[in-house]
C-alpha cells in the first residue's frame, strides 16, 4: 500500500438522502453513527450532530457522526464519535484509521474547557491503543468494549449451524412449548414495553437506556425501523425484545422475560424468529449489543450462543 498523504473529514457536504445511501452501502454500521439515533440523542439533551465525509487522499473512504454541545462560544465543548468511523470496502486499515484520529484530533484538540468522547469502531489491539496515545487520545475507565455481529446474509441452515448446541437445544425447546410470536412494526406495544422494561431494570438493578431515551427512539425510528417481538403463553406476554433497524444492519435494544418465559426460553424463540424476519427485510448484518464478562456475565453466555462473531473495541476515550 501506498504511503497515505493525506486525510480530511469533510462536515455536511451530503443530503440526507445521499448520507443514506452511502450508509446503507456499508456494512455493519452500527446504531450509534445512525441518522435516527442522532435525532434521537438530540432531541433528549442540548447536543448537535454533524455528519462527516472522509477522505483519504482526496477519495470518499468512510463516514462518520459526531454529537456536539457548546457553551459560551464553544468555550465549553463537548464532542461525542461513539463506534465511529465506518469505512467503505477497501478502507479501514490500521493506516487509514491512524491518519482519521489524526485529523480529528486536529479539528478537535485537548484543551481547557473540551470534553472528548471516542468509542472508535475498530479492533482493540496494541497497534491501535498506540495510534490512540500518539494523538492524545487517553482510555478512560477499563480497556475495551464487546458486541457480537451475526451475519444473516447466510442460509437458516448455516445460521442454525453456528448456535451452540445448549442454545439449539433451548430453541428446540422454546418450539415445542405453547408459545405465541408476535411482532409489531407499527410501535403498538411500545408503551407497554416500556412500562414493564422500566419495572424490571428498577426491581433487578441492571444497567440499561434509559426510558426517555428509548421513547425519543421511537419517535425517530418508528413507523418502519422498528421491531417488537413478543412471546406469549394464553394471550399473556412472558418474553419481549425490542430491535431498531439502520442502514443495511440491525440492533438488539432491549429485552425481557418473566420467569415463565425464562422456563419456556422464550427469549431463544425470539431472537432465532428475530433472525429470519430481518433476513427478509433484506437486513445483512445484526449487532446483538454489549456483552461483558462482569456484571452482564449471563447476557454475554446467552448472546455468544446465539452464534456470531465476537468483536472486541478499544472502549472509550477522551
Amino acid at each position: 500500500m501506498s504511503d497515505i498523504n493525506h486525510c480530511a473529514i469533510r462536515w455536511n457536504i451530503l443530503s440526507l438522502q445521499a448520507w443514506e445511501k452511502r450508509f446503507k452501502d456499508l456494512r455493519r454500521a452500527n446504531l450509534l453513527q445512525s441518522y435516527a439515533y442522532a435525532q434521537a440523542a438530540c432531541m433528549i439533551n442540548r447536543q448537535t450532530a454533524r455528519w462527516g465525509v472522509i477522505e483519504i487522499d482526496g477519495r470518499e473512504a468512510g463516514l462518520v457522526q459526531i454529537l456536539e454541545a457548546g457553551f459560551f462560544g464553544n468555550l465549553i465543548h463537548a464532542v461525542i464519535v461513539d463506534r465511529g468511523p465506518l469505512w467503505f470496502e477497501g478502507f479501514g486499515s490500521t493506516a487509514h484509521f491512524k491518519a482519521f484520529t489524526a485529523e480529528l484530533n486536529r479539528q478537535f484538540p485537548r484543551r481547557f474547557g473540551r470534553k472528548r468522547r471516542f468509542i472508535p469502531e475498530i479492533e482493540d489491539n496494541p497497534k491501535t491503543r498506540n495510534i490512540l496515545k500518539k494523538n492524545n487520545f487517553y482510555p478512560i475507565g477499563q480497556h475495551g468494549y464487546e458486541t457480537i455481529w451475526v451475519d444473516l446474509t447466510q442460509e437458516e441452515n448455516i445460521l442454525m449451524s453456528t448456535l451452540k448446541a445448549q442454545s439449539r437445544n433451548k430453541l428446540r425447546k422454546a418450539q415445542k412449548a405453547d408459545l405465541t410470536i408476535e411482532w409489531d412494526e407499527k410501535g403498538a406495544y411500545l408503551p407497554w414495553l416500556l412500562t414493564t422494561y422500566s419495572l424490571d431494570k428498577k426491581e433487578k438493578s441492571y444497567d440499561g437506556p434509559s426510558v426517555k431515551l428509548l421513547q425519543a427512539l421511537g419517535r425517530t425510528f418508528l413507523p418502519k425501523n422498528m421491531l417488537i417481538g413478543r412471546a406469549l403463553i394464553n394471550d399473556k406476554p412472558v418474553g419481549a425484545i425490542l430491535i431498531l433497524c439502520h442502514g443495511s444492519g440491525a440492533t438488539y435494544q432491549i429485552g425481557w422475560s418473566s420467569q415463565e418465559g425464562r422456563k419456556t426460553a422464550a427469549h431463544h424463540r425470539l431472537l432465532w424468529d428475530a433472525f429470519c424476519v430481518l433476513k427478509n427485510k433484506g437486513i445483512k448484518d445484526f449487532d446483538l449489543g454489549g456483552v461483558n464478562d462482569g456484571t452482564a456475565k449471563g447476557v454475554k453466555q446467552f448472546k455468544s450462543g446465539m452464534g456470531g462473531h465476537l468483536v472486541r473495541l478499544p472502549g472509550l476515550y477522551g
